[in-house]
């Protein structure tokens, strides 16, 4: 009976708005927070996944996003969405991640380059060739691993202004605040990192172009 009235209990939870877990949470009600990790979790993976670009950093984010959420819920403002909350939240963390990564990175004086696994390919919006279909471009792991590259070389402010803006379609105003920065400065960021992923990725769009122009493309 108890496992029946726990299961009544978390399917009501889930039907529930934010606010209202959140103010469960805060009275000591576990399954309310729960659902509130079900329901934001992917988005959060996702968000996480881009900026780090790969799994194990991303599920560490998502973990100690929501872990940081728990911990400072009463600091929580009950009139914004909890959603965009936890997601600064992450983002701020996934900025830390990288830059912790890099330190590590710079310790170590390897002459290898990095890991190229697991790249997403989905703003090609940005790479200067109308010509290639989206669907097209995102199939080739050759230009995954380009992009993974460049998106390696930004800043961790640029990444996030990048991810933010392009993949997850945030205001700039969202951006500012992750970066603890300005409207200006943030829209500057954005156009820098733009230019860079262009700059990088133009020279492999122009091979590209070259084969498909001499049919020799496979």
């Amino acid at each position: 009976m108890s496992r029946m009235r726990v299961s009544i209990e978390r399917a009501e939870c889930e039907g529930i708005p934010d606010a209202l877990a959140v103010e469960r949470t805060l009275a000591g009600d576990r399954d309310a927070y729960r659902v509130l990790v079900d329901r934001y979790s992917l988005y959060i993976y996702r968000l996480a996944y881009r900026m780090t670009g790969n799994s194990h950093d991303a599920e560490e984010v998502v973990q100690e996003a929501f872990l940081r959420g728990y911990q400072k819920l009463s600091q929580f403002a009950g009139n914004s969405n909890f959603g965009t909350w936890v997601y600064r939240i992450a983002a701020n963390y996934s900025i830390d991640r990288i830059r912790q990564r890099n330190v590590e990175e710079a310790r170590q004086a390897s002459p290898t380059r990095r890991s190229e696994d697991g790249a997403e390919v989905e703003t090609m919006a940005l790479v200067p060739d109308p010509s290639a279909s989206p669907e097209r471009l995102a199939g080739s792991a050759e230009l995954a691993a380009k992009m993974q590259q460049a998106l390696a070389e930004l800043t961790p402010a640029e990444r996030t202004a990048i991810v933010m803006r392009h993949w997850e379609g945030c205001a700039i105003e969202e951006i500012a605040a992750v970066l603890n920065s300005n409207s200006n400065a943030t829209k500057n960021t954005v156009f820098r990192a733009v230019s860079k992923l262009r700059k990088a990725l133009e020279p492999f769009m122009q091979l590209r172009g070259t084969a498909r122009a001499m049919g020799t493309e496979s």
